[in-house]
């Protein structure tokens, strides 16, 4: 009998992501180019991992160089392939630049998954302009000049594509990050416009919505907060970056073709179960 209490394994090293098991099989994705933004951070670089062991080649974007470079190297070691990119996603020059390379270097990309991102947690009320602006101009304007840039190559190109953004789940309570909340229900609600409007165009756009899946990023958070988390759904643990990973494959690859506008929510059920504080609980809710 399955014992779904027992916690699943959260944080994967580069060598355990290069084994770890998948319901996908290894040439699903062969000869596609799938550009990763955020993809040295936990979650982007699951993704990588797996969409590199399917077939693809797999270009992880980020503002940290020397991660970018290990990753690669790591990748390469087990002959999966793999390219580096610097860029700010907030500086639309500088992704239409990144876009152009990356054509002109593999002659093609046929998907997006946007998965860099970030937060700190504090009480709303005391957000200041250059905190909110630094989490919507990430979350939110970077995800969309990425969106736009790959969209207009794919149109101009007569080119499919297809597009994950990686949000949060938006539907529940969800407190401390409320500038994160708005950035990503953003994030949701442009996802579910374009779909339409980019169908024409055979470019799909989904999203999906990772509940407490344990990655460093964590760390910004309290202890008390972090061992709150396994209990925020009712499976009683937290997710892997691996989920994130096989939900992202799911909807960009083959397996979601007729899939479009969707918010995949990976959460072990979080939504339906209750609240959960990043900053703690107040007193007054009885914390």
């Amino acid at each position: 009998m399955t014992d779904h209490t027992s916690p699943a394994k959260p944080s994967l090293t580069d060598a355990e992501l290069a084994v770890h098991p998948t319901v996908f099989a290894g040439s699903a994705l062969t000869d596609q180019v799938v550009m990763i933004s955020g993809g040295a951070g936990g979650i982007g670089r699951a993704i990588a991992w797996l969409f590199a062991r399917l077939g693809a080649h797999v270009v992880v974007v980020g503002r940290n160089r020397d991660k970018l470079d290990e990753l690669v190297a790591e990748m390469a070691s087990r002959g999966l392939k793999a390219s580096a990119h610097t860029a700010d996603i907030r500086e639309p020059d500088a992704i239409n630049a990144l876009f152009d390379a990356v054509w002109a270097a593999q002659g093609r990309l046929d998907i997006l998954v946007n998965s860099a991102g970030g937060q700190f947690p504090q009480p709303a009320i005391d957000y200041s302009v250059k905190g909110w602006n630094t989490v919507i101009n990430t979350n939110l304007n970077g995800t969309w000049f990425m969106m736009q840039a790959a969209a207009q190559r794919w149109r101009d190109r007569k080119h499919p594509g297809s597009i994950v953004n990686i949000v949060v789940v938006t539907t529940h309570g969800l407190y401390g990050i409320a500038h994160s909340i708005a950035a990503r229900s953003g994030v949701i609600g442009l996802s579910r416009a374009v779909a339409v409007e980019w169908a024409p165009l055979n470019i799909r756009v989904n999203c999906v919505a990772p509940g407490a899946i344990e990655t460093e990023g964590w760390n910004v958070y309290t202890p008390q907060a972090r061992a709150a988390y396994p209990r925020s759904n009712p499976m009683m643990r937290a997710g892997s970056p691996w989920d994130i990973a096989e939900a992202s494959v799911f909807l960009a690859g083959p397996s979601g073709k007729f899939v479009t506008g969707e918010t995949l929510t990976v959460d072990g059920g979080g939504q339906l179960w209750g609240e959960t504080w990043t900053t703690g609980k107040p007193d007054y809710f009885g914390g």
